[in-house]
């Protein structure tokens, strides 16, 4: 993964494409345990974000009377 910040989108988006490559069966193994590595990493960073969000929601649906 970049070093910058990744959209949910964006990071989303090379997972599936490295999922699509891996089942092809057409990388050599070297590439295939690369792919798995890095998609280990996208896989979590969208885990991350997705949990963000969530806590984000969650915040926000606290009404004034409840605070």
């Amino acid at each position: 993964m970049d070093d910058k910040k990744l959209s949910f989108e964006e990071a989303y988006k090379q997972l599936t494409e490295l999922v699509k490559k891996m089942e092809s069966g057409e990388l050599p193994l070297a590439d295939s345990v690369a792919a798995y590595e890095q998609g280990i990493k996208l896989k979590a960073y969208c885990e991350q974000l997705l949990k963000e969000a969530e806590l984000k929601i969650e915040t926000l649906k606290v009404t004034p009377a409840q605070q």
